[in-house]
């Protein structure tokens, strides 16, 4: 079975009470070999920048600014610095736990190898509730620009993201994965019509970022608790770079390529994101882009063409990125219950004809599909947001044990991240019922 986007059916913890990482095999980081789980090393640098931008520049660029101008107005921009500023934290100490610990799992192995069995499962948890929030997420994004304007916040919305969640966890039930070449093309034809809308934009006499200025466009009224409020809603859009991470067994020279790998995706999303942060501003003013569920395509609603482009490559960004999620969902919900049998066992089962772990497949994807019923883009992504940043507490806490030859930054570095993790969670938290 192939691994991806979380532990794969051998997630590296090897002992009878699975308390650490896997070491790996003599030759396992020379190029090509072979990684602890048998796992061919067969990913570049290159490859593995792929893999992170393509994980984040899906849904989170084409609808998470709307939220978050909802919750923060016009000082949208410092919510999401705040969010690149948690990411960047958050990706040094992935980058650090993953040099020393070149295994599939993420920080659910990293947790349970530094901190312990409970840390591990309190980090694997978070990732796997957060990112069933996100195949939620994915889903009304691709169904909000698959669907035309004048049918958005519609129960059609609804209805159509459950049937995209029920098609996609069809797909994967049948053992059909994303490979990081399908990555590469949908990432290139979703940057390409990024450029294209925001080159579009650029070009009409009424883009000006004076227009924040007008009292009509400003949107909400700005407090802290909302700039906060964005920069969780925001960190949605950066939290795909930790899929580079749970790779690390199919990576060449891990230790030197993955640190690299993660801060040369999070730089250059942070860049592109900051370019369509100011465009959406200066163009739609917070006010209007807090109200549309489809806010790249609204920017090039005069222009028909490019209007239509941009719904197509939200669709694809958002259905690559849910393809991607529910499977890799699977596989870590199915590596936690194999390695917890007694608590889990119920999903650590793999279909005996396509080979996938149907169990954890379908109860993830249940999950997605109750979020999708009960609450909105704007709710998924919050309960998204908490979770994930759980996990990156976990992942923090983690590498501020790191001691010696292990340790790559400075401890301060840590420490900040846990405190922003827990702040940004905690402002979220009542994003669910509001």
């Amino acid at each position: 079975m192939n691994q991806v986007d979380g532990a794969d059916s051998r997630s590296g913890l090897n002992d009878r009470n699975h308390t650490g990482p896997r070491a790996p095999r003599a030759g396992a980081d020379r190029e090509g070999g072979v990684g602890a789980t048998g796992l061919r090393r067969v990913l570049s640098l290159p490859g593995a920048v792929i893999v992170g931008v393509g994980s984040m520049v899906g849904a989170g660029a084409f609808a998470a600014f709307g939220p978050a101008a909802a919750a923060a107005g016009s000082w949208l921009l410092l919510g999401l610095a705040i969010a690149a500023f948690v990411a960047f934290l958050n990706a040094t100490s992935t980058a650090q736990l993953a040099a020393q610990h070149p295994v599939s799992g993420g920080v659910y192995a990293y947790g349970t190898a530094q901190l312990g069995p409970v840390s591990g499962l309190v980090a694997g948890w978070g990732f796997v509730l957060g990112k069933t929030a996100s195949t939620a997420a994915m889903a009304l994004v691709a169904a909000s620009y698959l669907l035309p304007a004048s049918l958005s916040g519609s129960m059609w919305v609804t209805l159509v993201a459950l049937l995209l969640l029920v098609l996609v966890t069809g797909v994967n039930a049948l053992g059909v994965n994303r490979t990081v070449q399908v990555t590469a093309v949908l990432l290139t034809v979703v940057l390409v019509v990024l450029v294209l809308v925001i080159g579009t934009v650029i070009a009409r006499d009424d883009f000006a970022l004076g227009v924040l200025a007008s009292p009509a466009a400003a949107g909400p009224p700005i407090t802290l608790i909302g700039v906060l409020q964005s920069a969780g809603i925001l960190f949605f859009a950066f939290a795909g770079y930790a899929r580079i991470a749970t790779l690390g067994e199919e990576v060449r020279d891990p230790a030197r390529t993955i640190p690299r790998a993660i801060v040369l995706a999070l730089g250059s999303t942070v860049v592109l994101y900051t370019v369509l942060g100011l465009v959406l501003l200066g163009s739609l003013g917070a006010q209007v882009l807090a109200e549309t569920d489809a806010p790249v395509a609204k920017l090039v609603a005069g222009a028909p063409i490019v209007s239509l482009l941009a719904r197509i490559a939200a669709v694809l960004a958002a259905l690559g990125a849910l393809l991607g999620l529910t499977a890799g969902l699977s596989r870590t919900a199915f590596a936690m219950a194999r390695d917890h049998t007694r608590t889990f066992g119920a999903l650590a089962h793999i279909h005996a004809r396509s080979g996938v772990p149907l169990r954890a497949q379908v109860l993830t994807s249940i999950g997605g599909a109750l979020l999708i019923v009960l609450g909105d883009l704007t709710v998924a992504i919050a309960v998204s947001s908490v979770f994930v940043l759980v996990y990156y507490f976990i992942a923090n806490r983690a590498a501020l044990t790191q001691t010696g030859a292990h340790r790559r930054y400075p401890r301060w570095m840590q420490i900040a991240g846990m405190v922003l993790c827990a702040l940004l969670a905690c402002v979220m938290i009542p994003v669910w019922f509001f």
